[in-house]
């Protein structure tokens, strides 16, 4: 059992740091700090750290299904969270011309939420043009779309969000230390036949930080200080675009569903404070495989230093989900291009564990968001606070995954992962 005034130690800053920090902090701990290698939190390179994402409860599995409806229950009732939380609904569909993965992937996940009682009187059937103009008035493109309207489901003004739970957390006494990078982990002698017990780990500039138990929530980045992880978690980037609009326009659109065609790609009603209207192209994403041994072979995925582009052919998917939603959008310039990367595992399934070897229960790694996990923010933390107190993992499927790679054929994606060292330096640096 761990004390509530031992030292607790969690690297990184971003969804499942602040939110792990933020129910050490609410069960009572009086001991915990936070390490960020930016220089500010929420961190800039943060998957969260964005205009907004998606919160919703459909799944392929129920599992999931029902881990969503918990923490929207939160978005929506909770102080902390439901002011950054606009119930927009959700339009999620097929364009005429989506692969049968496409489609079969939309079905499994109106499966999870059609005979469910919270969404009883809220799922819509798209089968026409007018069905969808039913539902967003303001869309004048062609959109021969097949899906359904879900109005239990909308968004999350995902950056402030994350600003409310650091404040929080900093109100209920968690110590912040920032702009300085973890070097690596530090490990106590281990007497013989005993695995090594974490006891902190040591930053760049050279610091110190000891503690009882340590949580590792790097994202993406958590092969840099973890290399143990191998290839069961590898960073995974999708593309990121969005268009600057007038203010008569913000206004024209604003209250639009979440709008999702499966095979194009998705967007949000435009931010209310910059009017600017993110934009997401569909697909398998971006790997960046390097070499983590001596012979120079490529076997971890970890996020480059210059994100600051998007390829060609994702630029041209979203000027296609333009113009068949607002074909007046669809050539306006792109501004605030960039990737945005998440730490993937081969079955899409978290990793919330001890990392085996490490003795004394020190060492936990909270990371696979798999791109599903900001809409989990109010309840994320709750799941390490659990395991730090049962001592080891009772959901089979958030364990270690020795053995597995991530990177494969993931059900509700289309196409496959293109790495980084396939696409041309030219398109990285001028775009």
């Amino acid at each position: 059992m761990l004390d509530k005034d031992a030292p607790i130690l969690i690297i990184g800053a971003g969804t499942f740091g602040l939110s792990t920090a933020y129910h050490f902090a609410r069960a009572g701990h009086s001991n915990i700090t936070v390490l960020e290698k930016s220089g500010a939190v929420p961190p800039a390179d943060s998957a969260g750290n964005d205009l907004n994402k998606i919160v919703r409860a459909e799944y392929e599995d129920p599992f999931y299904a029902e881990l969503a409806l918990e923490a929207m229950a939160a978005w929506k009732t909770d102080p902390l969270f439901s002011p950054h939380y606009h119930e927009t609904g959700y339009l999620l569909a097929n364009s005429a011309a989506a692969p049968d993965k496409a489609k079969k992937t939309l079905r499994k996940s109106l499966a999870s939420i059609q005979q469910h009682p919270a969404f009883r009187g809220k799922i819509s059937p798209i089968v026409t043009r007018e069905d969808i103009t039913k539902v967003a008035p303001v869309f004048d493109g062609p959109m021969q779309w097949k899906g359904y309207f879900n109005r239990f489901a909308g968004y999350a003004h995902a950056a402030d969000a994350l600003t409310a739970v650091y404040s929080a957390c900093c109100a209920l006494g968690v110590a912040f230390r920032t702009g300085d990078a973890v070097a690596s982990l530090t490990y106590a002698t281990n007497p013989a036949g005993e695995a090594r017990r974490c006891t902190g780990a040591v930053t760049a500039a050279g610091k110190r930080y000891t503690a009882a138990l340590t949580v590792l929530a790097l994202g993406a980045a958590l092969a840099t200080v973890l290399p143990e992880v191998g290839r069961q978690v590898a960073a995974n980037a999708w593309a990121v675009a969005h268009i600057q609009l007038t203010p008569e326009e913000a206004q024209r659109l604003r209250g639009i569903p979440v709008t999702y065609a499966r095979d194009l790609g998705f967007f949000f009603e435009p931010d209310r404070r910059t009017n600017l209207l993110k934009l997401c192209p569909s697909g398998a994403g971006y790997t960046n495989f390097v070499s983590s041994s001596s012979d120079g072979k490529k076997s971890v995925s970890v996020p480059p230093d210059f994100n600051d582009f998007i390829t060609p052919a994702d630029e041209e998917k979203v000027r296609k989900l333009l113009r068949e939603t607002l074909p007046g959008l669809a050539e306006r310039p792109l501004v605030n291009k960039h990737l945005c990367w998440c730490a993937d595992t081969a079955d899409s399934e978290y990793i919330v564990d001890f990392v085996p070897g490490t003795g004394g229960r020190s060492l936990i790694v909270a990371s696979g968001d798999s791109g599903h996990a900001f809409k989990m923010l109010p309840v994320a933390g709750r799941w390490v606070v659990e395991l730090a107190k049962a001592g080891a993992q009772e959901k089979g499927r958030w364990r270690w995954k020795a053995g597995q790679d991530a990177g494969g054929d993931v059900s509700w994606r289309i196409g496959r992962p293109v790495d980084l060292g396939e696409v041309p330096l030219g398109v990285r640096s001028k775009l």
